[in-house]
């Protein structure tokens, strides 16, 4: 993984470019300011300080008029939204673009950029070389030093939810969601409890149901972490970890197959979730749960029809077997649950019916507990990773009926699909318990700066930022 701690350092007077940060409120009054040459080219290329646009210029003078601290033969002026206030994603485009070598900022404090800074500069290059790669672009800090960490602390985990979700399922199976948590246990200090194949059966029904059909070679299991100390308020995360969805027998076309090596993206937002956690030592006990299966087809595989006994009691009738996703957090849940924590988050990328409501940028947030979803979305707003609160209706509730069994695991008709899905999570959540359900696509479909397609963190500095804020760190 890039090391995003080269990235930023403490300037010391260190010969660098400057970048001068504008807003469209005072960028004519810079232009009075400037040259005759430095006006013609800013005319010419139409730059107007637009939020997200910068303009690479000549350093004005000889090069015996240059500053000890400037160096090279241009300097850049960048366009913001406020250059008063810089957003997370104010410098995307300029940590992502400009040339190797180091820069400062003028006219702006780098304190809420240094992220947009960080990411642009992580590409996933697992399976490709990345020819002409460009080198490393150093921000240099003053007092924002202090911020350098918590910036580095978010790009690493929108690195590793980026990856993750980018692997391949031949590569991504259950066993590696397994390997990735163990590493983070074995570094934090952590517990870790993993429970497997054919043991599920008794205790974690649904996940061994949906996972049955892989057991020979990528067997399903439920994957826990417990860390920080005891007297420390509980929280718990749920990651859905399907590696690989195939549908089951209720198959998916090749079309809808295509993307699906991304099921695990709530496991990964969930990892990474932990990562953070861990890192900046948050005063809580952290229960993580990622139930890890592939959703695939055998013999064995669970039919359409099929009732399921769940942990919690509940017997489920199968109305699809591609509804995988919320039979596996159910049983990670009831765990949850049964341990009686502060609050309980759990991400999956659970729903189509999501996606065509909100598009692909936009997690649907279920929350039982309108203070909570308060923070969160304020929390959303001011790490500039937005998400939009969906009502848990419970006169919906009636969807999910079934004439033989305590619930069916999809609704009658194709109305309102993401709410039914988190009314049957809802479920598995103890009536007096906090909890925040994000139904995230975690995939990019087209590039933006420091965006590229592919896997995506959605929600996940949203629900760090609020956690922080709760738990003061």
């Amino acid at each position: 993984m890039t090391d995003f701690a080269t990235l930023i350092e403490a300037d010391k007077g260190q010969k660098a470019r400057t970048i001068q940060i504008l807003d469209v409120f005072n960028f004519e009054d810079w232009l009075k300011d400037q040259p005759d040459q430095v006006r013609a080219i800013v005319q010419a290329y139409n730059f107007t300080a637009n939020p997200e646009s910068y303009l690479v210029l000549p350093l004005s003078g000889s090069q015996s008029d240059k500053s000890e601290e400037e160096e090279g033969d241009f300097t850049v002026v960048a366009g913001v939204r406020n250059h008063k206030a810089l957003e997370p994603w104010d410098l995307v485009k300029l940590g992502g673009k400009l040339p190797a070598g180091k820069y400062r900022l003028s006219g702006a404090s780098a304190k809420n950029g240094l992220f947009g800074w960080l990411i642009p500069q992580h590409t996933f290059e697992k399976y490709k070389e990345i020819d002409n790669k460009q080198g490393p672009s150093v921000l240099l800090v003053k007092d924002e030093i202090a911020q350098v960490d918590e910036a580095v602390r978010q790009a690493e985990a929108t690195a590793m939810v980026r990856d993750m979700v980018n692997t391949p399922a031949a590569d991504m199976g259950p066993d590696k969601l397994e390997d990735i948590v163990e590493k983070l246990a074995d570094k934090h200090d952590a517990d870790l409890k993993v429970t497997r194949g054919d043991t599920l059966e008794k205790n974690f029904p649904m996940i061994h149901g949906v996972g049955k059909a892989a057991m020979r070679d990528h067997a399903p299991r439920l994957i826990e972490l417990i860390w920080g100390k005891a007297d420390h308020p509980k929280i718990a995360i749920v990651g859905k970890g399907v590696t690989f969805d195939s549908g089951g027998l209720s198959m998916k076309s090749p079309a809808g197959m295509l993307l699906m090596k991304k099921d695990m993206g709530g496991a990964a937002h969930a990892i990474a979730l932990a990562r953070m956690i861990m890192d900046a030592k948050l005063p809580v006990q952290l229960h993580l749960l990622v139930p890890a299966v592939e959703n695939s087809v055998d013999g064995h595989a669970l039919r359409p029809g099929d009732i399921l006994q769940s942990r919690k009691g509940l017997t489920v009738e199968i109305g699809n077997t591609d509804a995988e996703g919320r039979l596996v957090l159910g049983d990670a849940m009831t765990l949850a649950g049964e341990e009686e924590p502060e609050l309980m988050i759990d991400f999956a990328t659970l729903t189509g019916a999501a996606r065509v409501a909100l598009g692909p940028d936009l997690p649907a947030m279920f929350c039982n507990d309108d203070e909570m979803a308060a923070a969160l979305l304020e929390a959303g707003e001011t790490e500039d990773d937005p998400l939009w609160r969906m009502p848990l209706w419970s006169r919906y509730e009636y969807r999910l009926n079934s004439p033989i069994a305590d619930t069916n695991n999809v609704s009658t008709g194709s109305f309102a699909g993401c709410i039914t899905a988190a009314l049957f999570l809802q479920k598995f959540v103890p009536d007096d318990l906090p909890w925040a359900h994000f139904d995230t696509y975690a995939w990019r479909p087209a590039s933006k700066a420091g965006r590229p397609k592919g896997g995506e963190a959605l929600g996940l500095r949203a629900s760090w930022r609020y956690l922080r804020k709760r738990y003061g760190s």
